[in-house]
């Protein structure tokens, strides 16, 4: 009974990395999710738990934190014991936005966050409900420049899509009003209902809906179109070169993980992101597979970081 709980003490102050990488993953795992059930991260983490479930016998949970633009979501994930049993899936606002535009996010990615791997990469899509009298990007900013301007809504402040609004607000000039929810999953309810003139949303928000007639896709803020969404131009085919706005999604861990498991983590996740079930699904959904190495992840964020600081910077964005 001593030496039981002599080794959980060392393991716990990571002093038996090499043991603890070779029996885990020894209990449940749990995808911290930062938005409400229904929009892309949710969608990502669900198909994601389910390969995990089928291939590898675990029980996965995915578990929805939503709030604080994301923030509460990375504060639990951190808060949980640094085993690799608990995993953040990151959007790029948790990781690129919320550290620099708050006073407080509560953590500081480059010390405390340990990448695993990149997950997916997408374009955002512009959608306006069918009532709005705009059918190109064009038609949409003339309406944006009218005095009161022109609302679109978003998974929050600081999210990937008010990146791409903020950055089409200023390559256009357009009054855009930035309406932030607590998810992809409103914001899209209150598009289909009418509550709301457009929404720069995820494919995986807004595709069923699109497809379906209920919402009408104006633009792509990727620099491609996409299989999914062929006859959709991108906003930079819409009279923006060079403008380019990917949403894209990372795995990570708190950085007080033992470097073993995080990599027994990424072994385990990455050849889930690469099953053919799972590539199909996300591509159903208009998002790339990534499956990045450790370091492409870093190495990524860190890029991503430096352009929307930037943005950040020179729109003046700031957060509660």
């Amino acid at each position: 009974m001593r030496r039981r709980s002599l080794v959980r003490a060392l393991a716990a102050a990571g002093l038996l990395p090499a043991a603890a990488a070779q029996s885990f993953p020894s209990k449940p795992l749990r995808i911290v999710v930062g938005t409400p059930p229904g929009g892309g991260l949710d969608t990502v983490a669900r198909i994601l738990a389910q390969e995990l479930s089928r291939s590898s016998g675990l029980t996965v949970m995915v578990d929805n934190k939503p709030g604080g633009a994301g923030t509460i979501s990375v504060r639990e994930a951190l808060r949980a014991p640094p085993d690799g049993h608990t995993v953040l899936l990151a959007s790029v606002g948790m990781l690129t936005v919320n550290p620099y535009a708050m006073k407080d996010a509560g953590y500081h990615p480059p010390t405390d966050i340990a990448p695993v791997c990149l997950a997916v990469d997408f374009s955002n899509v512009l959608v306006v409900h069918p009532k709005v009298p705009a059918h190109t990007l064009a038609d949409y900013l003339e309406l944006g420049r009218r005095p009161d301007g022109i609302d679109y809504g978003t998974s929050g402040v600081g999210s990937a899509g008010h990146l791409a609004g903020e950055l089409l607000r200023v390559r256009s000039g357009a009054k855009l009003n930035h309406v932030p929810f607590r998810g992809g999953g409103p914001a899209m309810n209150d598009l289909v209902a009418g509550h709301l003139a457009s929404v720069m949303a995820s494919g995986p928000t807004a595709s069923s809906l699109v497809r379906e007639g209920r919402i009408r896709a104006l633009a792509l803020t990727g620099p491609h179109r996409t299989p999914l969404d062929p006859d959709v131009p991108t906003i930079a085919q819409s009279g923006f070169p060079g403008y380019a706005a990917t949403n894209w999604y990372a795995l990570v861990v708190s950085s007080k993980v033992p470097e073993p498991i995080v990599s027994s983590l990424h072994a385990l996740l990455t050849k889930a992101l690469t099953a053919d079930e799972v590539r199909a699904a996300y591509a159903q959904q208009g998002m790339v597979t990534l499956a990045s190495s450790r370091e492409e992840a870093a190495n990524h964020i860190a890029r991503e970081t430096e352009v929307w600081k930037k943005l950040i910077v020179d729109s003046g964005i700031r957060m509660e």
